[in-house]
């Protein structure tokens, strides 16, 4: 049975765009340009996944996703041209599961999509993902360098993987610390370095690295 993609955007060309794509790839489309219409049609129909559009005529993207959260936890990917760093941690706040900035390639969005929905259903429709060294063994749970699982504890494999889904680019320890341990978290916000060293120490023989820039944040520079 296909899975059902809401596409909420209210640029009509990007809209049929990825509405095409997703499509191709065997997916049911319903789409919506504007956020009433989209919590209207979401109350008439399910869906799997929901690509969600910041900037919205009548209700924006951020009242939507609240609306959705209320009574739903189906997966909603952000799609926006903001690209500051307090809109994706608002987005992240609300129950966003992804955020992706314009523009951005199509085949980008549909690995980051299909991703979540392995996560969300606890399967993995590739086996593998690779950057650089490192492979990632999605059935296994596991990501290996050179043919060598790596010893990561759950959550570093979850981060690792993270990075290894968004290679080179930089996210900030208060991104890393809402997306894996949760906006109510009220630890030491340090444990997000405790997390990249024990990384940097399994990764030792890789390729790649996880590096810091400071007053920023982590990236994961990949050595093709």
């Amino acid at each position: 049975m296909a899975m059902h993609l809401l596409i909420v955007e209210d640029d009509r060309d990007l809209r049929e765009t990825i509405a095409d794509y997703f499509g191709s790839k065997g997916w049911q489309i319903t789409v919506a340009a504007n956020g009433e219409e989209a919590l209207e049609t979401i109350r008439t129909a399910a869906f799997q996944l929901i690509l969600l559009d910041v900037m919205l005529p009548k209700l924006n993207g951020f009242t939507v996703c609240r609306r959705i959260r209320e009574d739903s936890d189906v997966p909603v990917i952000f799609i926006t041209a903001r690209v500051m760093e307090e809109d994706e941690l608002n987005g992240y706040s609300l129950g966003a599961d992804d955020y992706v900035t314009k523009p951005f390639s199509l085949p980008v969005l549909y690995a980051k999509a299909m991703s979540l929905m392995s996560r969300v259903r606890g399967e993995a429709p590739f086996q593998t993902l690779r950057r650089g060294d490192l492979v990632a063994d999605f059935r296994m749970r596991r990501i290996l360098v050179q043919g060598t699982p790596l010893p990561l504890a759950p959550r570093e494999y979850e981060i690792l993987l993270f990075f290894m889904e968004n290679p080179n680019r930089i996210y900030s320890r208060e991104q890393l610390l809402i997306r894996f341990w949760g906006y109510e978290f009220e630890g030491n916000e340090r444990v997000v370095d405790n997390h990249i060293k024990m990384l940097r120490k399994a990764m030792e023989h890789s390729s790649c690295s996880i590096r810091t820039f400071r007053k920023s944040g982590y990236c994961l520079e990949v050595t093709e």
